[in-house]
């Protein structure tokens, strides 16, 4: 199906399919980057693995576009893995040849093992997006180091390879994350297209809303966890095909 087409049953209806996920709850009010998983513990509820050594690098800014001059994207994928909607997703990426970074929980990553070491095999980035997606910004620096610091520990773990990425939930940025980000070697990224899919709006809607602002040097914020993200994988059928077709190519942050 062209953009045209696509773009226009998106003005016509925007259409739900699947419930929403869990509430949002006190967010950022401009791109939140999806709703906490259901069922969230606290850091002490599931043990992580030993420690792992980290490199320092310098506090940097989020990288929010890359410097492409071309028609490169990047997808992104977060709150996963989902033990039903990260297949899809992976399934759906093998098929047209993309790989993608995707931010994992670290609960959910302690619960299905399995499903990081696949993302992991099929050569898509395994980042960081905290332990239990707390908002960063209200914690103490110690809480927010063990929300770092167990996530990349067990990702490491679990793939043999260290962590490189890590974003923030909802975007909320604070000093101390970033700090933290840079100790344990990683640096931060955020997103340029935002379909806001977290708050289930349709198909269309995300669909839509990925093609009006694709653009080369894009950041693609989708998720495949955190709730009923039938909606996201239905608009990820809809639109990869298309950007394919418009000459895009997706890479994952180096």
């Amino acid at each position: 199906m062209s953009r045209r087409m696509l773009l226009g049953i998106a003005g016509v209806a925007v259409l739900s399919s699947g419930s929403c996920g869990p509430s949002a709850g006190d967010r950022s009010t401009a791109t939140p980057s999806g709703p906490p998983p259901a069922g969230t513990r606290s850091p002490a509820a599931v043990p992580g693995p030993p420690p792992a050594t980290h490199q320092a690098r310098p506090t940097a800014d989020p990288l929010f576009e890359l410097g492409a001059s071309d028609r490169v994207v990047a997808l992104t994928l977060d709150d996963g893995p989902h033990p039903t909607h990260t297949p899809e997703v992976l399934e759906l990426l093998h098929q047209h040849g993309i790989q993608a970074t995707f931010f994992l929980i670290g609960e959910n990553a302690a619960q299905h093992p399995d499903l990081v070491r696949a993302i992991a095999g099929a050569g898509h980035h395994v980042a960081n997006h905290t332990w239990t997606h707390p908002d960063l910004r209200h914690l103490p620096d110690s809480r927010v180091r063990s929300e770092l610091e167990r996530t990349s520990d067990l990702l490491q773990q679990t793939t043999g390879k260290p962590v490189a990425w890590f974003r923030a939930p909802g975007g909320d940025w604070s000093d101390v994350a970033l700090r933290t980000c840079a100790e344990l070697g990683m640096r931060p990224m955020g997103w340029s297209v935002d379909p806001r899919d977290w708050a289930c709006p349709g198909t269309e809607a995300i669909t839509s809303r990925v093609l009006e602002g694709i653009r080369p040097g894009a950041i693609v914020l989708n998720h495949d966890g955190g709730g009923d993200r039938s909606q996201t994988i239905a608009a990820l059928r809809g639109y990869l095909p298309v950007l394919l077709g418009e000459g895009y190519r997706f890479t994952t942050p180096r």
